[in-house]
């Protein structure tokens, strides 16, 4: 696929993978883009290992299978990387982004050799601090476009804010914590990016 980014999701049953994706593609669809957002399912159960993917692109997207050679991806639980193969066709010029209180350094030695750019985000932390509760998938989504650079910045946070004013009318706390969660989480991607500059 020409012109597009490809981004492979991997989490455990209701860590909100899945649903990151879904959203990611529903705000780039919003800022002029061809997305695809969708689950891998398997047996689907809490807790059990799940995997979506997300494709965007200017260009029509004519693919329609999964993605064998992400150009980033995004690990919601640590404890897959010693049970799943995360890295397995990760382009080297891509990143792989994970949610885990470890640094880059200790967590590079289980990602099988891979020599692209790796990123690690506390998006437990943020969002308990945030939300009260461990929802990851906010972080982890704002990391994501932070590392991927599929849209500035401004224009992810203004879209997210319209999309949970609408999701979650009723519960403006919850509008304010997912906001903050995004905001700390693009924060800490473009320290780090900064860092390697």
């Amino acid at each position: 696929m020409k012109n597009g980014i490809e981004i492979r999701w991997h989490g455990r049953g209701g860590q909100g993978a899945k649903t990151a994706a879904l959203l990611l593609a529903d705000v780039a669809f919003k800022t002029g883009q061809n997305v695809q957002g969708f689950p891998e399912y398997g047996p689907e159960r809490m807790g059990a290992p799940i995997t979506a993917y997300n494709r965007i692109s200017a260009d029509k997207i004519r693919v329609h299978s999964n993605i064998y050679h992400p150009d980033y991806v995004v690990v919601v639980d640590e404890t897959l990387l010693e049970s799943v193969d995360v890295t397995a066709g990760l382009k080297s010029s891509g990143a792989i982004i994970v949610n885990t209180p470890k640094s880059k350094e200790e967590i590079m030695p289980h990602l099988k050799g891979y020599e692209g750019r790796v990123y690690t985000v506390d998006g437990r932390k943020i969002s308990v601090d945030a939300l009260g509760k461990n929802f990851p998938n906010s972080p982890m989504l704002a990391a994501t476009v932070a590392v991927s650079g599929v849209m500035p910045r401004d224009k992810f946070i203004g879209e997210m804010r319209a999309s949970y004013q609408h999701k979650f009318a009723k519960k403006p706390e919850v509008i304010d914590g997912n906001m903050q969660a995004l905001e700390v989480a693009f924060d800490v991607i473009e320290q780090a990016m900064a860092q390697e500059a």
